[in-house]
Parts: C-alpha cells; sequence; structure tokens
C-alpha cells in the first residue's frame, strides 16, 4: 500500500470521518485518528486496550463520562473558543454523550503505560500568539498546547492548536522534526482554503482535510487571504526520541529571515 500526505476523507452514514490508522495509506504517523459527527443524544463509546486515547471537542456541548464522572464541555466552533480535550490511559472506558449536535476528534497511540485521567479545559491551554512582528507580519499566529512531552511526560503523543489569521503562515520559518505529524483543517467559510506543504509537495487544504507529514519533511502552512485557519496538531514521539518544544529545526536556507526587515 502506497503512502499519502494527504487526505479528503468523507463522514460516512454514521458519521464517521477516517485520518490515519495504523494500516492505511497514513500508517507512517502511528496514530490512529478519527473525527465524529454526532446529533443529540447521541452516544459513543471509547475504550482500546494498549493504546491511549484523547478526546477532543471541535464544536457542541457534550458529556464526558468516565471513572465514575460526569463532565460537561461546550464549545461553539474551533475559532471563538478554546478546547476540551480528555486524555484516558489504555483500558480505560470513555462514554460520549451529544447534548447538542457536536463534533469530536479522537487521537489514539500505542502505549501501555498507566496514568490518572485528566479532562483538560480552555485555561489549561490558553492561546498565545507566535510570531508576532517577524517576518513582515505574515506568520502570527495563535497556538495553543494542550499536552506534550513536558505537560504529560507519560504519554507518546502531543496535542495542540493553531489559528492562522487571515492570509498568514503558520510552521514558519519552515522547520522539520524526526517525528511524524499529522495537521488536521478547518476554515472558518466552507469555500476556504490554504496550501499545506509537506516536503518539497504542496496540497490545497480545504475544510476536514489533512496533513500527514513523515518525520524529517519541512512542514509550513498557508491559509488564503480572507479565510480563517484551524490546525489541530498531532505528533506521535518517536521511542527514546520525545517531541520537545526544542525539536524544532528550522531550515538553515531561511535562517536569514530572522533578521531581515520587512
Amino acid at each position: 500500500m502506497e503512502e499519502k500526505y494527504f487526505g479528503y476523507p468523507q463522514f460516512d452514514e454514521n458519521g464517521e470521518e477516517i485520518l490515519s490508522t495504523y494500516d492505511n495509506e497514513y500508517r507512517a504517523m502511528m496514530m490512529d485518528v478519527r473525527v465524529y459527527r454526532m446529533k443529540a443524544g447521541q452516544t459513543r463509546t471509547f475504550c482500546r486496550n494498549g493504546e491511549e486515547t484523547a478526546v477532543l471537542l471541535l464544536s457542541g456541548e457534550i458529556e464526558y463520562h468516565y471513572e465514575d464522572k460526569c463532565e460537561t464541555a461546550s464549545r461553539k466552533d474551533v475559532f471563538t473558543e478554546g478546547p476540551y480535550a480528555l486524555h484516558v490511559c489504555s483500558g480505560k472506558r470513555v462514554e460520549v454523550k451529544a447534548v447538542k449536535d457536536s463534533e469530536i476528534l479522537v487521537q489514539c497511540t500505542k502505549n501501555e503505560n498507566e496514568f490518572s485521567s485528566k479532562l483538560y479545559r480552555p485555561e489549561d491551554a490558553p492561546w498565545a500568539y507566535s510570531s508576532v512582528g517577524k517576518f513582515g507580519n505574515v506568520a502570527k499566529r495563535r497556538v495553543n498546547t494542550i499536552f506534550d512531552k513536558d505537560i504529560a511526560p507519560w504519554s507518546n503523543m502531543v496535542l495542540g492548536e493553531v489559528l492562522n489569521d487571515r492570509g498568514n503562515w503558520s510552521g514558519y520559518l519552515p522547520h522539520r522534526h524526526p517525528q511524524p505529524e499529522l495537521y488536521y483543517f478547518k476554515f472558518d467559510r466552507p469555500e476556504g482554503f490554504g496550501a499545506s506543504f509537506v516536503g518539497d509537495r504542496v496540497y490545497k487544504s480545504v475544510d476536514n482535510s489533512f496533513s500527514a507529514i513523515p518525520g524529517g519533511n519541512l512542514h509550513p502552512q498557508s491559509a488564503a487571504p480572507g479565510f480563517q485557519m484551524y490546525t489541530c496538531w498531532m505528533i506521535r514521539h518517536l521511542e527514546n526520541d520525545p517531541w520537545l518544544q526544542t525539536t524544532r529545526n528550522e531550515d538553515e536556507a531561511y535562517l536569514w529571515l530572522h533578521d531581515a526587515q520587512f
């Protein structure tokens, strides 16, 4: 099966949209990532042995049921409100009930470590602007990190979000790291689009598309003028080589831009 680097998945009749799995064309991501649309009153249950699971609310209102707890989370959309994400270890059962029509993203990877379940809330992952005033101020974007190796050292994955300002770049300067990364895109208008780079390949990013970036590939992104772009970024740590905030390796050909005046 030939590996692919970009996907335009569709929701099936059950409201499931499959991104990467351990054996599809995007298996190099080493993660199972899916998105679900849920009608009000619908319930979905997740429980994976030998895998950790994160359930991120993209929009709507849901109840997380786990370990005899019930936690309610509400999010108008990914452009105006911050994230809720429940992170559980292998064998933990999570039931998600949609109070209103909702959309969730579920990220899994293999991990036998036991750890306490954690519901991350917007105050745990505040948005912060990056690259303000640099590169002609066209790479300014908001970023949050829901969890990474510093926040959850027991985890084998990273989960975070990016909001591009209209017409701006993210992942800039062009950079690479050994760990695979998956980007899931949303736009604030249905006709919105951008460009996603995977090495020397360029793809048109649209609403609900995704980019599967094998380790070692440069991967900047851009949003077209007039459209705000959301990216859910997910990284899989490598054994004895986790992704860290300092792992970002900017391509030497572009380092001069740090000192350039526009």
